[in-house]
């Protein structure tokens, strides 16, 4: 056991760098002062400190006995200006982004972790097609072939009207329309490289801090080149002879993937586009018995299969390389594959305008089957990412990892249904807004079968949401009477036990997540897959086909469709709405935020248009920060992180060459470290991955509340002889029970909010203090200086509040 009032070990230079979690923290509400210096950094991320404490390292005896506090504030990176309010439509690809870091990992197992991941890039590449299909849709077959088709739509939209077959005009030829709305699904195209392109370059090319001694580590821990091999998954669990995932110099610097990434799925996006165009054409010259259209398209129909198999080639054959900073392009699939995919959509805008007079656009537009296909691809791919996945487990044995080892499977699925919700509501509401059904054919059979299927979902859905609800109840009141004796109550009052008690029944909620997202999952699988059999089987929506099949049969078909469409178009309305509201109002934007805090922590090693990650910015900076300082004053360093702040600080130590990490320590307090990340990422934040972290760092303490609905203790396997645990019992919330001398007011249930506050995080603070290495000679400014010291910059930086 730790003494309870330990000495300082030696006097000398201290620092506490505090890492905020979500939700937009200040530096102001994280330092508590509304004066403040910036000391490093930019707009984006920065490291600031109370203004009467930026000269700090040039006056140690103000400090005696306590640490220079110093904030990392990084929430702009996800909460900034009104743009990133857009990030909201790239929700499916961020979601199978998670996917891929979900997988179990097991030591060995090198070919089945390939497998899985490269099924996770296939279904990444299925929602870019997906979500370009859905343009298609829109622009091409609802705008321009049924609606400018049709006097009803067409002549009676003065916008449209140059397009219609009446007007006789050079654009009225079925080809020439569609030729024209292809600019929709390519600007959309073109939008997202841009985005991905430009995020990359603000957020995730910062580079790790490579010195000597670093590069040495990295050589030591397997960081040598292998040819390009793909390693991802290797020795993921800590073991052996390589250090965790996490502590690999190539981690958080993926740009060779992500470049193949983009170029694969900016090539998927203009081929589909390419394909619908010249789909269309084709099919008309084989039925018109032209010869030389005919043979055209033909051709023009098998150079886009070919690209097609290229795509998937650069999608699978190289997934991430960690070991190493891998800064190579492969420039032959970065440069090629786009310039050809958007040589070969031209070549088929061209032969779209070949002049066709007797070509008619009637009904709705011939590529129906591309929906059935996406979404049966979809199946089948999480289908088999799910064999993976168990098998993966079976070698791991990961004790808690969520659903058996099936997370990354189930939010695979997730995702396809956010894909195809997003589908068919814009495809709905455009519809709509068109003249509906008696009007246009309106969007494709099967988007009307995927729509009926919602109302069985939600009601499915109700019943666990129920149960957790009556279990929560009980466990509420079961716990009220352990309250009462945990805090030794002489005069319970029975409406404060039952605050605290809900309290912490709530909390246990987090725990049951998986539950809800399982059966999600599932149901949506078979249900999907019910939707495919009905549409490809009728050909009809559900209220037509069961029409004939009785009353009852019939009026529920009819409301479930009717219900479902109105909810599909509810939940796109609402996105956009969302999105907006984003856009214009700060604290919306805040919201938003805070989803993208905890979805966009992980690499785009899956999806290149997924929203950036800042963690590739924030590990850097922390590691830079906390490298230079103690190697400028020798001194000792206590990085403490609330909640995700708390999974950058020890992303950031993994990091930490082992002459810098022997002069800091980890100090957490509502950490999702093994609560959230340990079970949900068993591969990068499982048990023996955590205990690695233990052994490389002896001076790590984390606090926990059982009313905190994200944090909780570090659990680890059973320590060493000689080892210090990590986790403090249980802090208590509230402190006191009722009123007393000290506390004279009912103290407030904290959950996850205000750690610092309570005595013991200022208690453990000063043990891991003093239980770091003596400081060292303080070194000299390095030449030419890094502006990263407090006393070199922070004269200079800029005040605020």
């Amino acid at each position: 056991m730790t003494p309870a009032n330990p000495a300082p070990r030696s006097e000398g230079p201290a620092l506490e760098l505090l890492v905020h979690g979500v939700g937009g923290a200040t530096a102001q509400g994280v330092l508590g002062d509304p004066r403040t210096v910036r000391i490093t950094g930019d707009g984006k991320a920065a490291v600031f400190r109370r203004t009467e404490d930026a000269q700090a390292e040039l006056h140690p005896e103000r400090y005696a006995g306590r640490p220079v506090p110093e904030a990392y504030c990084w929430s702009n990176l996800t909460s900034g200006n009104g743009a990133r309010a857009l990030w909201l439509l790239l929700l499916p690809f961020m979601v199978a982004n998670l996917a891929h870091w979900m997988r179990p990992g097991a030591v060995g197992s090198r070919r089945t972790t390939r497998v899985y991941g490269a099924l996770v890039r296939l279904v990444a590449l299925s929602l870019t097609v997906l979500l370009t299909a859905a343009a298609c849709e829109v622009a091409l077959d609802l705008v321009a072939w049924q609606c400018a088709g049709t006097h009803a739509c067409g002549g009676a939209r003065g916008r449209l009207e140059f397009l219609a077959p009446a007007h006789g005009g050079w654009w009225s030829q079925p080809g020439r329309r569609l030729a024209l709305a292809a600019a929709v699904p390519t600007a959309l195209v073109a939008l997202l490289w841009y985005l991905s392109n430009r995020t990359w370059s603000a957020y995730e090319s910062q580079r790790p801090p490579l010195g000597p001694r670093a590069a040495g580590a990295a050589a030591a821990d397997g960081g040598t080149e292998d040819g390009g091999a793909e390693d991802e998954g290797a020795e993921d669990e800590g073991t052996g002879p390589h250090r965790p995932a996490l502590g690999r110099p190539g981690f958080w610097y993926g740009r060779r993937l992500v470049a193949r990434l983009r170029a694969a799925h900016t090539a998927a996006g203009l081929l589909t586009v390419a394909a619908a165009v010249t789909g269309a054409a084709a099919r008309h010259d084989r039925t018109a018995g032209g010869t030389a259209p005919a043979v055209y398209g033909a051709v023009l129909e098998t150079a886009l299969a070919l690209a097609g198999c290229a795509v998937l080639y650069v999608v699978l054959r190289r997934g991430r390389s960690e070991r190493r900073l891998d800064a190579r392009l492969d420039r032959a699939a970065v440069r090629l594959l786009p310039g050809a995919a958007a040589g070969l959509l031209a070549a088929g805008l061209g032969y779209a305008c070949w002049s066709r007079p007797g070509w008619v656009s009637a009904g709705s537009l011939p590529g129906d089957e591309a929906f059935r296909v996406i979404v049966l691809a979809q199946g089948a791919l999480v289908v088999a990412l799910a064999a993976a996945a168990r098998r993966l487990h079976r070698r791991a044995r990961h004790p808690r990892a969520v659903l058996g080892g099936l997370g990354g499977p189930a939010v695979a699925m997730l995702a396809c249904a956010l894909g195809g919700v997003m589908t068919g509501g814009v495809a709905q509401r455009v519809a709509d807004w068109l003249g509906g059904p008696g009007v246009i054919p309106g969007p494709p059979v099967l988007l009307s079968w995927q729509a009926s299927v919602i109302p069985a979902l939600l009601a499915v859905l109700l019943v666990p949401a129920l149960w957790l609800a009556l279990r929560t109840w009980r466990t509420a009141r079961r716990l009220a009477p352990a309250v009462e004796r945990e805090y030794g109550a002489a005069r319970p009052d029975a409406a404060r036990s039952r605050r605290i008690a809900g309290t912490r029944a709530r909390a246990r909620l987090t725990d049951a997540a998986p539950v809800i997202v399982g059966v999600v999952s599932a149901t949506t699988l078979l249900l999907g897959a019910a939707a495919v059999v009905g549409a490809w089987r009728s050909g009809r929506p559900p209220a037509r086909t069961l029409a004939d099949s009785g009353l009852l049969l019939s009026t529920a078909a009819e409301a479930a469709q009717a219900l479902g469409s109105w909810l599909v178009g509810l939940g796109f309305v609402l996105f956009v709405a969302m999105g907006r509201r984003a856009y214009r109002d700060a604290s919306a934007r805040r919201t938003v935020g805070i989803l993208w805090d905890v979805g966009t922590f992980w690499p785009r090693a899956a999806h290149p248009f997924a929203p950036p990650c800042y963690a590739e910015r924030a590990v850097p900076d922390l590691t830079w920060r906390m490298c230079t300082w103690t190697d400028r004053t020798g001194g000792r360093l206590v990085i403490s992180g609330h909640s995700q702040g708390s999974v950058l600080a020890a992303a950031a130590v993994w990091q930490l060459p082992s002459a810098a990490r022997r002069r800091v320590a980890l100090l957490t307090y509502g950490s999702p470290l093994e609560r959230l990340y340990g079970r949900w990422f068993p591969a990068y934040f499982g048990p023996a991955a955590l205990a690695g972290l233990h052994e490389e760092l002896d001076c790590w303490r984390n606090l926990w509340r059982p009313t905190d609905p994200i944090g909780g203790p570090v659990i680890l396997p059973a320590q060493g002889r000689g080892r210090r645990e990590v986790d403090r019992p249980a802090l208590a919330d509230p402190l006191v029970y009722g009123r007393c001398d000290r506390y004279p007011l009912p103290e407030p249930i904290l959950g996850h909010s205000d750690y610092r506050a309570d005595p013991a995080f200022a208690e453990e603070r000063a043990r891991l203090l003093a239980r770091l290495a003596p400081p060292l000679p303080r070194q000299g400014p390095a030449s030419g200086g890094t502006g990263v010291d407090g006393g070199a910059q922070g004269s200079s930086g800029r005040s605020s509040g």
